[in-house]
């Protein structure tokens, strides 16, 4: 959501950054239903403050015994009553529209963030590691498949396209991945571990910025409730309508759960394998700052996310999106690219956003500084740290040896005791 003051304040920076965005002529949408709604405001007010004044002065002309301006006086105040009606309804038809156009419009971006079309006006800030060198290498589809350990025709059977049955050895792998994610924020990095629920309600969604604009992207239970897309859902939503100490800010935490997304604009993107999935294992960053710790806390979260890469020796680059490529509530955006020996390239594995105070005033969450009567918006901040599912896709082809094994990165012998490659000895 947005600060109506703010676009009042400066028209130009809101028009240009949603007109990049094909939004082109809303700040006039906006300012027009803004004048609507405190004109109804103003003559509300003023018709409630006749009203008053006439209800006043009926006792007065009655004590007076004058019966004709008693009567006046009451025909006065039924006509006020109509009028204070007709502005009830103007100031509630006015402000819905405006609430539900501001609702429809996406964050605006920092100034450092690069303008841009797309993905390729992004700037790549740094990478890390080495491509492996790896002749012929196959596809994770084609590595899991031979090992017998993925099945995608049985997953299709029950559930459909985009799902997938993981076993054995390869299913121990995936679940090692996320507790080894798990364990790396909550004991190095200060998050706090979180089991949240997995289905939430329209407030929720909506404050996180999924509602109204992604609901097709989202699935929705018979009772009207959501699965999440990401824990970022309800992980954020912990400080919804709450009023935080500023002392205990920031608020770091983490969620390993399941996320289901129903992939509405991916038609006909990854439809091979498990990068694109209606249902995968993610931890999820999130952070819940003042607003003048939310930058510091953002390049933080990216380098709690790059840690579990470079942990695990697997070779990625870190990108800045351009406003073009940003997601709706982001006002900043770094996403995290793997190298994929089989696609020959980089691939997205996680995003950390800075969303502002985006979402806490969409969901009515502040702080507090002690001894301050005053409340201020927090910032909220999300990223992936990581995606289970790909960072598994990153490990088959990154890891994959000539004779159709995969080399299980030191990282995780912890968690596998015994095992030191899938399809090896366990």
């Amino acid at each position: 959501m947005h600060d109506i003051r703010a676009i009042r304040d400066n028209p130009e920076l809101y028009e240009a950054a949603w007109a990049a965005k094909g939004n082109s002529g809303r700040v006039a949408e906006i300012l027009a239903l803004d004048a609507k709604l405190r004109a109804a405001q103003t003559a509300g007010q003023a018709a409630q403050a006749e009203r008053n004044d006439a209800s006043k002065k009926i006792g007065q002309a009655k004590a007076q015994k004058n019966e004709d301006e008693a009567q006046r006086l009451m025909a006065q105040v039924e006509a006020l009553k109509t009028t204070l009606a007709e502005q009830a309804e103007a100031e509630r038809a006015a402000g819905e529209a405006l609430r539900n156009l501001l609702a429809a419009l996406p964050n605006i971006p920092f100034p450092d963030v690069p303008k841009g079309a797309d993905e390729h006006d992004n700037v790549e800030v740094r990478r890390w590691g080495e491509p492996f060198a790896i002749s012929n290498p196959r596809d994770h589809v084609d590595i899991g498949e031979g090992l017998g350990l993925v099945d995608f025709e049985a997953a299709a059977r029950m559930s459909g396209a985009r799902f997938t049955v993981l076993k054995g050895q390869l299913a121990r792998l995936e679940r090692a991945i996320g507790q080894f994610m798990l364990d790396l924020q909550t004991q190095e990095h200060g998050y706090t571990e979180v089991s949240p629920p997995l289905l939430v309600n329209d407030a929720a969604a909506y404050g996180t910025d999924k509602l109204p604009k992604f609901a097709e992207d989202l699935f929705q239970t018979t009772d009207g409730r959501w699965l999440i897309p990401t824990a970022e859902v309800p992980l954020t939503s912990l400080v919804m309508g709450q009023i935080v100490a500023e002392e205990e800010l920031p608020m770091r935490v983490t969620a390993l759960t399941p996320c289901f997304r129903s992939e509405a604009g991916a038609s006909g993107r990854d439809t091979r394998g498990m990068i694109r999935q209606h249902q995968f294992y993610k931890v999820e960053l999130v952070s819940i700052t003042t607003p003048d710790q939310s930058e510091a806390e953002h390049e933080r979260m990216v380098n709690c996310a790059e840690t579990v890469l470079k942990r695990l020796e697997l070779p990625f680059r870190t990108m800045l999106l351009c406003t073009g490529d940003m997601g709706f509530g982001a006002r900043k955006t770094y996403d995290l690219e793997v190298w994929l020996p089989s696609q020959g390239k980089y691939r997205e594995i996680s995003s950390c956003s800075n969303c502002g105070d985006f979402q806490a005033r969409r969901m009515d969450a502040r702080c507090k500084k002690a001894g301050e009567k005053g409340t201020r918006y927090v910032h909220s901040l999300n990223g992936s740290g990581l995606a289970v599912g790909r960072t598994l896709v990153a490990i088959m082809e990154n890891y994959q040896d000539e004779g159709g094994r995969i080399a299980i990165p030191q990282a995780l012998h912890p968690y596998l005791p015994g095992l030191t490659h899938i399809g090896g000895a366990a």
